[in-house]
Parts: C-alpha cells; sequence; structure tokens
C-alpha cells in the first residue's frame, strides 16, 4: 500500500516571517467580519492589497530609519578620528615648540611646550574612553569642521616653527661662512707675508752659517735659483703694466729678439726675460759691475770682502738697505740698472709721469710695488756677483750666440716643445734662438745657461 504524503514533504516551509505576514491578514480578516460558505474567514481583495502596501510603507520606514542611523554613527565616527588628527597635529606642533626652545634655551618656552603636550595628551585619552563608550559628538559636523580648523592652525604652527629654526639655521650657517671667509683671509695673508718674506730671503737660509772656507758650487746655484725666480716676478708685473698700457706684446718681443718662430704665443715672455737679464747681468765679470771703474782697491778686490758683502745684504731688507745707505755701491748699483732696464717711454706709459725715475736719480728710493719688485731683483744679482767673486777663481759668467747648435752640456732649453715637435727633420733641427739666463762656470763645474730654442727665419 502507498503510504501517505506528508503535506511538507509537498510544500515548501514558509519562513517565520511569511507566516507572521499571513497571521496577521487573516487576523485582519477576522476583524472585519467576513465568514466564507465553507465556515473559513476569507479577505477580500481590495483589504489584501491595502494591508500589503501599509506593511511595504512600514518596512520602508524601517529600512530608512536603519539607513539614517548607519549614516549618523558614519559621521560621528569620521567625527571621531578628525578629532583624533587634529589633536595628533597639535601634539606634534607642541613637539615641535619644544624642541625650538630647547636651542637657544628658553625655559619659559619649554613650560609652556610642555603644558600644551601634556593637554592635548589628556584630550586624546579622552576621545579614546569616548571611542570605548560610544559617546559620540551630538553635532559632528560642527566638530568635523572645527576640528579641520584645529589641524590647519596646528599644521601652520608647526611650519612657522620650522621655518623659525631653518632662519635660526641659516643665521648660523651664515655666521660660519663670514668666520670661515674672516679665517680664509687671515690665512691667504699670512701665505702673502710668507711668500713675501720667501720671496726676500727665498731658500738663502740655508747659507746662514755659512763659512767662506765651506762655499761651493751648490750654494751658488742656490742663489741663482732665486735670482732667477725673482727675474721672471718681475718681468710678470712689466707685461701686466704693458697690457694695461695697451702695449703690442708681439711687437715688444719682436723689437728685443727678432725672426724668431715662437712654439707657443706665451712663449714671447722669454723674450722679455732675455732682456732683464742681459741688461742686469751686463759687466757682470768685473768687480762691482764696474760702477768704480778701473780704480778699485786690491783690498775690496780680496774674496773675504765679497763673501761679507754677500753676508750682510743677504739677511737685510732691501727697503732697509736703502735707506739706512742711499750712497752705497749697492745703492748705485740699483740706480744704474733701473735707468737702463726702464726706459723713460715704458714709464711714461706706465705711470703717466717720471716721477719714479727722477728720484731714482737724485738717489731717492720710492716705495712703490714696481720699484720694490725692481729693488729685490736687483739685490738677488747683487748677491750673485759677491758671491761669484768670493770663489777663488771668481766664478765666470758666459752666454750663446744666436743659431747655435744644442749641447746638454752648456745649455738647458726652456722650451720643451722644441725636442718632441713632428715637424723636426736633420735638416730643420731647431738653433739657439736667444739667451735667457746666462750660464756659469765655478772651476770645473759647468751651470747650464737656458736657451730659447727655435726654427730661425733666416739663418
Amino acid at each position: 500500500m502507498m503510504e501517505a504524503v506528508k503535506p511538507s514533504a509537498v510544500t515548501p516551509s514558509k519562513s517565520k516571517w511569511v507566516r507572521t505576514f499571513s497571521k496577521v491578514l487573516h487576523l485582519h480578516a477576522a476583524g472585519a467580519g467576513i465568514v466564507p460558505d465553507d465556515g473559513v474567514q476569507k479577505v477580500p481583495k481590495e483589504a489584501g492589497e491595502w494591508n500589503d502596501s501599509k506593511t511595504t510603507k512600514r518596512l520602508s520606514q524601517k529600512f530608512d530609519r536603519l539607513h539614517d542611523e548607519e549614516l549618523e554613527r558614519r559621521v560621528a565616527w569620521e567625527a571621531l578620528i578628525a578629532k583624533i588628527f587634529a589633536t595628533i597635529s597639535a601634539i606634534k606642533a607642541g613637539y615641535a615648540q619644544l624642541q625650538h626652545a630647547q636651542s637657544p634655551y628658553d625655559a619659559e618656552g619649554i613650560q609652556t611646550a610642555d603644558r600644551l603636550i601634556v593637554s592635548d595628551l589628556k584630550k586624546l585619552s579622552e576621545l579614546k574612553q569616548c571611542f570605548l563608550k560610544k559617546q559620540y559628538d551630538p553635532s559632528p559636523e560642527h566638530s568635523m569642521l572645527l576640528a579641520e580648523i584645529q589641524e590647519q592652525k596646528s599644521l601652520s604652527k608647526t611650519f612657522e616653527i620650522m621655518g623659525k629654526k631653518l632662519e635660526s639655521q641659516l643665521r648660523l650657517k651664515e655666521s660660519e661662512i663670514i668666520f670661515l671667509r674672516e679665517s680664509l683671509d687671515e690665512s691667504n695673508k699670512q701665505n702673502k707675508l710668507l711668500e713675501k718674506r720667501l720671496n726676500q730671503s727665498g731658500q738663502l737660509f740655508v747659507l746662514d752659517n755659512l763659512h767662506l772656507s765651506g762655499l761651493g758650487p751648490s750654494h751658488f746655484m742656490t742663489v741663482l735659483r732665486q735670482t732667477v725666480k725673482s727675474i721672471r716676478s718681475f718681468v710678470r708685473l712689466m707685461i701686466d703694466e704693458m697690457k694695461s698700457a695697451d702695449w703690442d706684446i708681439n711687437s715688444a718681443a719682436n723689437s728685443i729678439e727678432r725672426a724668431v718662430i715662437y712654439w707657443k704665443a706665451d712663449d714671447k715672455c722669454f723674450a722679455f726675460e732675455s732682456f732683464i737679464c742681459r741688461e742686469m747681468f751686463k759687466a757682470f765679470h768685473h768687480p762691482y759691475f764696474f760702477l768704480l771703474g778701473d780704480s778699485v782697491p786690491e783690498g775690496k778686490k780680496h774674496p773675504q770682502v765679497f763673501f761679507e758683502r754677500f753676508m750682510e745684504l743677504k739677511s737685510t731688507k732691501v727697503k732697509e738697505y736703502l735707506a739706512t745707505k742711499p750712497k752705497s755701491t749697492f745703492a748705485k748699483f740699483c740706480r744704474t740698472k733701473y735707468l737702463q732696464v726702464v726706459h723713460p717711454k715704458m714709464e711714461s706709459s706706465f705711470f703717466g709721469n717720471l716721477s719714479i725715475r727722477d728720484m731714482v736719480s737724485s738717489y731717492q728710493f720710492p716705495d712703490t710695488t714696481f720699484f720694490t719688485l725692481f729693488a729685490e731683483m736687483a739685490k738677488r744679482v747683487w748677491l750673485l756677483h759677491c758671491l761669484a767673486f768670493a770663489f777663488v777663481p771668481a766664478a765666470s759668467i758666459f752666454q750663446i750666440s744666436k743659431g747655435c747648435r744644442f749641447s746638454e752640456v752648456y745649455m738647458e732649453s726652456v722650451a720643451e716643445e722644441a725636442f718632441f715637435s713632428s715637424e723636426i727633420t736633420p735638416q730643420s733641427e731647431p738653433r739657439v734662438a736667444f739667451t735667457v739666463v746666462p750660464g756659469f762656470r765655478i772651476g770645473k763645474t759647468i751651470i747650464q745657461c737656458q736657451v730659447y730654442l727655435s726654427q730661425l727665419k733666416t739663418r
């Protein structure tokens, strides 16, 4: 026999909400007094539609109410978060103020910043309790605006403090820069003084304990190097004065040494150096540069006398020596050489007058840069001359004639390009164009002269 089928097996089970809704409809129908023929009350169609609309409206209102509550809760959350961020910004501003007050130390500023930080930390703790107890702000929109304003103020305050700190650091750096510049200027002054002293005395301090019996070629070479250095310093000054006076440097160099092909344009300075050396070393082989003529007493020709003159002038400043002994033999040497080296037209174009020449002619030595550098150069040449006649026999001077072939024994080239030029052939090897610095012979020792090698325009 077939078993009876349970109604639940074919009819889907209704949810609790549907059963409740059906029960409500039946109750409304019973209240209206409607009873069907079969003894079961039925709800009229119009009444069912009305009840469905009312229930939907009620559910919609409930949904809207839930949505509004959720929205209010979200706004309250946002207001709380805005307050937290505003408070944190205030704490950062207070901490920046605290740091700023520490350097330089400001006790009152530190206490004020400390109180602000403590107050903001308390506010942060209160916000934490509001979150835990779900105590939301009744006016979240207003609170959010206030929190944003507070945060912007805190940020502005932080930036303002950072700006002050950066300005303070900038002033500190500027002070350091000023201090370093002053230190640099002081160092430069010291370097110039040392350089000036070095130029004045050079490496001659190594000859302080020198005796005539221990005199050798190496001492002469030391004085010669300082002499050449002083000559080149004066030549640089003279060329600078020429440029300032709008001289034609090329024409001036060609008037000194003609028919010379220079390897570089800057090599023309060797022509001026050659001119200065030629004038300053003229009559070098005569005692006292022949300033006293042939009437030099034999006592003044003794090597010991020249050595003592060397030692006397070596450690004396040239300006002081000329001031105290304006009619000495060295003063006559300075006067004679200046009038020979510096032409009146040259001096007039450099300085606009001949006042220096007039003073030197009357044995009055001016304190100008030009004459001071000239006098220093003259002192070096004079010292070298005294030392040359302190040897027995006296050191001799020599130079190389134009057009001679290069010899490593007697010559030293000032232009290395002459040995590495690709244009050199056996038929066109460079020859001596002119002697720059003369050479010397001390006994059997040869001190090479410095020459400029060039391919001459004419043989």
